[in-house]
């Protein structure tokens, strides 16, 4: 896997990376409140096969797809993203937050997407209320979060076997000590299994992991990869087994 720091990150230092922040009351509108914070990861290989884009080199470890809120989007539409205010956060970005459909020319349309939808929208709290605390809060968390070495030390790695999805949330849930959600893209008609396409891990307002779901809540589904839209969308992954592609 690619990202060293994130692979040296140990459990131990995950409160320090997750303990920032607080609530602050911005005027909004009733249809923008939320009660969670969502770290997504996404899987490279999967997310060319569910565009049916031919991405070039993809990379072959998790990146970020996005710092959601769990009820809002496009809270704020007169505060447009401008890149000179993340400069100097270009370089861990491009290797942790990359745009992996389009190329690097356009890369910035996909950040631009994820501000004007969803950092617009958690930027109510003070430790997310700019761009630069936004975009440099989602790769500390990805740093401190560390999936792809917490993957590899579960023995959780990229195969032609197919895992369980049951196996795969209790071995994450057991390091991280909450229940995550893990999406997959359904198979096609001829394809007998499911493709493992992204893990979210879920955070509350203080920036303390918590369950992405609780007792009666709806599991949820695929919110949108950004300017292209799947023709297959990824979905909560069904009980059974589970292809973990490995990198192309």
């Amino acid at each position: 896997m690619k990202p060293a720091a994130a692979g040296c990150a140990l459990l131990g230092g995950l409160c320090l990376a997750l303990c920032l922040g607080g609530a602050r009351g911005l005027p909004r509108s009733g249809d923008s409140e939320w009660r969670k914070l969502i770290m997504v990861h996404h899987w490279p290989a999967t997310v060319c096969k569910e565009v049916e884009d031919d991405c070039k080199d993809p990379p072959d470890y998790w990146t970020i797809h996005g710092l959601w809120a769990d009820r809002a989007e496009q809270c704020n539409r007169s505060w447009p993203f401008h890149l000179e205010e993340i400069k100097d956060l270009l370089q861990d970005m491009r290797i942790y937050w990359p745009d992996v459909i389009h190329s690097p020319s356009n890369r910035s349309s996909f950040w631009k997407h994820e501000w004007e939808k969803h950092g617009t929208c958690v930027a109510q709290l003070d430790a997310l209320d700019s761009q630069r605390k936004y975009f440099g809060k989602g790769l500390d968390l990805y740093r401190g979060l560390a999936l792809n070495s917490m993957l590899q030390k579960l023995g959780i790695l990229p195969s032609g076997n197919y895992y369980q999805v049951s196996d795969i949330k209790d071995a994450l849930a057991s390091l991280y000590g909450v229940v995550p959600k893990v999406q997959c893209l359904p198979p096609e008609q001829g394809e007998g299994v499911q493709t493992l396409g992204q893990i979210e891990l879920c955070l509350t307002k203080d920036l303390q992991l918590r369950n992405c779901t609780e007792p009666g809540e709806p599991a949820g589904s695929w919110r949108g990869a950004g300017p292209a839209r799947p023709t297959r969308s990824l979905e909560v992954c069904e009980d059974g087994p589970v292809f973990y592609p490995p990198p192309r």
